[in-house]
């Protein structure tokens, strides 16, 4: 479903396939890193094998400029990145300081701004973020703070599934990002609202319902989709979506023994055979 768009409008979207970080030790032993890979080397690896990652440290950790600068000299050109908004302004908001720690994140991607290869900032919520009168004037102020910049939002809490939160992103330009995940009660549903007509963002987190109930990351994403689980993705929301933008963003978090990485592969053929282009 596209929001504030003419439906006879046809795009040729071209998609970016990746997967969510790429620095995980556990890829060498699953045999995506070549034996004794040291994580500094790790990116210069995956960029010749991806086009494109979303960067987790920048959740952890406020970017710094030179840290992004030395990460654009190990990737070839035209090779993208999404970052996570830092969980100040997303999990651990605190008073005002947010305007802030705003601020400095902006100055701290700034390489990618200047050069082009920033695909887009991915604002991820918590399960616990629901759409109340606080948070929604929060998130308006918060999109506000950030404006110029490509901005994605997720939601993991399902009362965000609303026509009039599509219209208001649609209205500011902000893509809302689409997600796969386990159906529990709650959770944000699986989507196939355009908010964008410039980007398309998808998520894939895997099904594991009991490892998202145990709370402990390893468990939460060890899950490999099956062929027929990406072909149904791909049949019921991706083609549809592809006439409503102009590029599509498409990560896989399964990283647990690099499945995400073989789950990536398999989605790039997929689109190939829909006729869909990748890069």
């Amino acid at each position: 479903m596209a929001v504030g768009q003419n439906k006879d409008r046809k795009v040729s979207c071209r998609f970016y396939i990746g997967t969510s970080g790429y620095a995980y030790a556990e890829w060498t032993d699953a045999g995506f890193y070549p034996a004794g890979t040291k994580s500094k080397d790790m990116l210069c690896h995956y960029s010749g094998q991806f086009p494109i990652t979303e960067l987790n440290y920048t959740w952890y950790q406020m970017p710094k400029e030179d840290t992004i600068r030395r990460q654009l000299t190990q990737v070839p050109e035209g090779f993208l990145f999404a970052a996570k908004l830092t969980r100040t302004l997303t999990h651990e908001i605190e008073g005002d300081t947010w305007r802030r720690e705003a601020g400095a994140y902006r100055n701290g991607i700034m390489p990618l701004i200047q050069t082009g290869r920033l695909a887009a900032i991915l604002i991820q919520f918590p399960p616990s973020f629901g759409r109340t009168l606080p948070n929604r004037t929060y998130l308006a102020k918060l999109l506000d703070e950030l404006s110029g910049l490509p901005l994605a939002v997720e939601f993991r809490h399902r009362s965000w599934a609303h026509d009039r939160v599509f219209m208001e992103l649609s209205r500011r330009g902000v893509t809302l990002v689409s997600v796969d995940e386990p159906e529990l009660p709650g959770l944000f549903p699986s989507l196939d609202v355009v908010t964008n007509p410039d980007l398309l963002y998808i998520r894939f987190h895997g099904r594991n319902t009991s490892g998202w109930r145990s709370g402990k990351l390893q468990k939460q994403f060890d899950y490999s989709y099956s062929e027929e689980e990406l072909s149904h993705w791909t049949m019921d929301y991706i083609q549809p979506m592809s006439s409503k933008a102009g590029k599509g963003v498409i990560f896989f978090n399964n990283h647990v023994n690099a499945q995400a990485v073989e789950n990536a592969l398999q989605m790039k053929t997929l689109l190939s055979r829909c006729g869909l282009k990748t890069a």
